[in-house]
């Protein structure tokens, strides 16, 4: 019987094959690029089936583990900071707001006064409508419990880590009002500072490190000169 006839070269494998035998001594690059071709054509790339399963398993994690799209309700670039000293609370925040990489809106209020008598400030990091609607929650227990405070974010809290709706809110909120400064995250955690200097955002670490800073070098100047412990907390 006849043996069977090898398979036909495709044509870029034959101009190369054609080229390369032509020169007397090919180069180690060129040899190397006939073999990377001969072996492409010969060994077609198995199909996902026949896969071993541990191969499966990285290919299906790689896909599933790449870079999702940018999400386009998020606050980045946010900086909130609360400072309390002598006896007084101030909150400042920026405006940004970005879609992805776009800058679209400079003067967002991200710091806003809640309550009857708005004697309560809050601010907000992160998606704006996931902040919103926390912000909604929380004028809503304070109204259950006008004169506490801190009960109302406690309580706000236990919902946000337990609602299986509210714990897939993305932000982090301030509350303060002249007792308490508080953090309120969504893994149920209500932190109050021990310095009176707290921030959230992703500039939330840089501007509590400068006011930081500003506050222990007042304590070490001492006394201002008209009469007063150093700068307020609106100065820091």
């Amino acid at each position: 019987a006849r043996p069977p006839a090898p398979p036909t070269p495709a044509p870029l494998t034959m101009l190369a094959s054609a080229f390369f035998h032509r020169a007397a001594r090919p180069s180690p690059a060129g040899a190397l690029l006939l073999a990377r071709l001969t072996h492409a054509h010969s060994l077609p790339a198995a199909p996902a089936s026949s896969q071993h399963p541990r191969l499966r398993h990285l290919h299906s994690h790689a896909h599933a583990h790449s870079p999702a799209p940018p999400h386009f309700s998020q606050m980045h670039g946010t900086t909130i900071l609360a400072v309390r000293k002598n006896g007084a609370v101030a909150v400042v925040g920026d405006g940004q707001v970005s879609m992805g990489d776009i800058v679209i809106k400079h003067n967002t209020r991200k710091v806003r006064r809640i309550g009857a008598k708005g004697e309560i400030v809050a601010g907000f990091a992160g998606a704006t409508a996931d902040a919103f609607t926390l912000l909604e929650r929380l004028e809503a227990k304070i109204e259950e419990y006008p004169t506490q405070l801190l009960r109302a974010c406690v309580s706000l809290a236990k919902d946000w880590r337990m609602d299986k709706y509210l714990r897939r809110l993305d932000a982090l909120l301030i509350v303060c009002d002249r007792t308490h400064l508080l953090t309120i995250t969504g893994q149920g955690d209500v932190l109050d500072t021990e310095d009176g200097v707290v921030g959230i955002g992703s500039g939330g670490s840089f501007a509590v490190a400068a006011a930081r800073a500003l506050v222990a070098a007042d304590a070490a100047a001492g006394c201002g000169a008209e009469g007063r412990w150093g700068m307020s907390a609106e100065e820091v």
